[in-house]
């Protein structure tokens, strides 16, 4: 009789309990599985980052901030999204939507991209002092899609690759440019300077507000299932580490002390035993 190998059935209690934070498995939702003929190929740089489980945790976090410092995205939040109920459940879904249109089949990514096009068509109405907006706004979802991008390259170089080449992070942008567009956002950097000057122009549209406010609180506050409590308070913190200073003050957050520091090596730690759970180098 075979005995079954401890440390394998760690890996795959591991490799289990991540798939079911980041997929409704009681719903029958199974994770999308790599494809030969996704929009990307194996091992291109866009392919590398969105792997990284722990470094798009954090940059999603990152990029969540981010993206409520600007009043449209935040009122369309606000209005449209049952985010205090099911914050899990809107992280999930935007998970999920990263990992087709990366790794699924070219049609599987058309398919996920016009379902979110379908959904922003529906996400209009008026700010607090009678401005409109709209989801389909090209300049609102170029601040959605720059706040991602910069986010989840800002992680990955923290925690994984920070020696990882110009001309790959440049790739990146350009790569992740096609979803975007496809989106409708507008403009789209392609490489790290576009990204920064974007970065830089859209910062006088950037307003802080109780509000923005709140929702950082309850998503630096939220407790996924499956995830421990001193794991989802670390990838906080490093959010919180690597988010811009203007955007910590905005939103009233403090940049962690000496406390960052195991926070830092803990989130390091999470992600190598994750790698080594998925079999990723």
């Amino acid at each position: 009789m075979v005995r079954p190998d401890p440390i394998e059935s760690l890996r795959l209690k591991l490799v289990d309990q991540v798939r079911g934070v980041f997929n409704d498995l009681e719903a029958g939702q199974e994770p999308e599985p790599p494809s030969d003929e996704a929009l990307f190929e194996r091992d291109s740089p866009i392919r590398m980052v969105h792997a990284d489980i722990v470094g798009m945790m954090v940059g999603g976090i990152r990029g969540l901030l981010l993206q409520m410092l600007h009043p449209h995205a935040l009122q369309g939040v606000l209005d449209h999204s049952n985010f205090r109920e099911d914050m899990h459940g809107r992280l999930r879904r935007t998970a999920r939507f990263i990992a087709v249109t990366t790794f699924g089949h070219r049609d599987k990514a058309a398919e996920e991209i016009g379902r979110v096009n379908a959904i922003h068509s529906q996400v209009k109405g008026t700010l607090p002092d009678g401005t409109p907006y709209s989801a389909t706004d090209p300049q609102v979802l170029a601040w959605v899609h720059v706040a991602e991008a910069t986010s989840f390259l800002a992680a990955y170089l923290r925690h994984v690759r920070p020696d990882m080449p110009g001309s790959e992070q440049d790739e990146y942008f350009c790569q992740f440019a096609v979803i975007a567009r496809a989106l409708g956002a507008d403009p789209v950097p392609e490489d790290r300077m576009a990204a920064e000057t974007l970065f830089g122009e859209m910062r006088s549209e950037l307003r802080t507000s109780p509000e923005a406010r709140e929702i950082a609180q309850l998503v630096l506050s939220q407790r996924n299932p499956g995830t421990p409590a001193a794991v989802q308070a670390m990838l906080g913190a490093e959010a919180i580490a690597i988010l811009p200073p203007l955007a910590r003050t905005m939103l009233g957050l403090e940049r962690p002390g000496l406390s960052a520091l195991p926070a830092r090596a803990a989130t390091w730690s999470v992600g190598k035993t994750l790698r080594w759970a998925f079999r990723q180098s």
